[in-house]
């Protein structure tokens, strides 16, 4: 048993009886790790749950462990790991684990057959270290783009240093994810060339045409039915590039309004803007996004956009940029591409999807999700990757011998 003189004594006794069977099962244990989960998280959290149930249901002879900050350090009988971090100031819930021998020595305890690794901070090197020591291959999903981001928050000077310090840190890894192609370009200008893209995929039943309910939503906001009703969903991050959304709404007029979902809290007023806080309720989200016209995206450096696979498959065409991850996912088939990441550019592209056939569009959007991006699919795809790291199929229960 590993040494875990660093936790409490409850700390030790509530992990050894939720963990214990881990820790001498031939099971294969799958084992992911990140910061980047909180109570109001967004696509990183939806992935990492919509795996865990996955698993659950499709791969029950294999073991699954979600390994995040929390208040305390406990564990359920779920594979639920919380390890205790103080929240970040103004950090929206989330936490900065800083020891990083405490979450070596728990993930090394959970004797892990496989590591896959959500972030480059705390948790992602203390998984390279928990890694080595039992002797497990890794696999680093680039959920970000962290050069991007340095540059956009410290200046372009810190670009170079922030993207030196992932293909470091990446270099230690067996394999890494990409979930789009753009991201996967990202990782290769860094030097890093053992990737594989990865795309994520969406709950189908869900996110689905069928939750609309368009005129109580309407009136329930005190719109007309015939207003135009475009919708966004996500953090109010400056990557998001939601200052470009406001210049657009001012462009085309007062038949048009914007829900901004989470992010809409905590802009300043807009006479065109319905700004909604955080939804909780996943169904609830769900009914929103499919009573609207059209989804608006204006991040032209988005690493996937998650949120855009949810609006698609609710049937609701995306408007989007012509570069980064979102344009991965869309065309003019399922919505319009904005070939100009600016306000007039988003524009423009809004304003030409209202002078084509929605309902076409809204048909033609559920048919690319539920074609390309269930999450069956993702996670088929990714059992074929974990086994390969293996050296063993992860298709199927293993049969007993008679």
């Amino acid at each position: 048993m590993l040494d875990l003189g660093e936790l409490t004594r409850a700390e030790v006794m509530s992990l050894r009886a939720s963990l214990g069977r881990s820790a001498v099962s031939d099971q294969t244990h799958l084992v992911d790790t990140t910061m980047l989960y909180g109570p109001r998280s967004g696509g990183v959290k939806r992935y990492l749950l919509a795996k865990h149930a996955w698993l659950a249901k499709e791969r029950p002879h294999l073991m699954h462990s979600l390994v995040v900050p929390g208040r305390a350090t406990r564990a359920n009988a779920d594979g639920l790991v919380t390890i205790s971090a103080p929240p970040i100031p103004f950090g929206d819930g989330y936490r900065c684990p800083t020891s990083l021998r405490k979450w070596t020595r728990i993930l090394a305890n959970l004797r892990p057959s496989l590591i896959e690794i959500g972030d480059t901070y705390v948790p992602g090197h203390a998984a390279l270290d928990a890694a080595e020591a039992v002797g497990c291959p890794t696999v680093a999903f680039c959920h970000s783009d962290p050069a991007a981001l340095a540059a956009l928050h410290f200046g372009e000077w810190a670009a170079a240093p922030a993207q030196k310090r992932v293909a470091k840190f990446y270099s230690r890894c067996d394999l890494v994810a990409a979930p789009s192609r753009y991201i996967a370009g990202r990782l290769a200008e860094a030097g890093v060339d053992h990737v594989t893209v990865q795309p994520l995929g969406v709950d189908l039943d869900l996110f689905n045409p069928s939750r609309a309910d368009r005129e109580t939503v309407r009136a329930d906001l005190g719109l007309s039915s015939k207003t135009k009703l475009l919708v966004f969903a996500g953090r109010p991050a400056r990557e998001k590039n939601l200052e470009t959304l406001l210049e657009a709404l001012d462009l085309l007029g007062e038949d048009y309004r914007l829900m901004m979902i989470a992010a809409g809290a905590y802009l300043k007023p807009h006479r065109q803007v319905i700004g909604l806080d955080y939804v909780r309720d996943p169904k609830l989200l769900a009914r929103l996004i499919a009573s609207c016209d059209a989804f608006v995206h204006a991040n032209d450096q988005e690493p996937f956009g998650l949120v855009v696979l949810e609006a698609l498959a609710s049937g609701v065409p995306v408007v989007g940029p012509n570069t980064g991850g979102v344009s991965e996912l869309i065309d003019d088939s399922v919505g319009q591409v904005a070939h100009r990441a600016t306000g007039q550019g988003m524009a423009e592209a809004i304003e030409m999807l209202f002078t084509r056939d929605l309902d076409a569009l809204s048909k033609a959007a559920r048919a690319r999700a539920e074609a390309r991006h269930g999450w069956s699919r993702t996670f088929d795809n990714l059992m074929l990757v974990y086994g390969g790291l293996l050296g063993r199929s992860l298709s199927a229960a293993p049969q007993l011998a008679s």
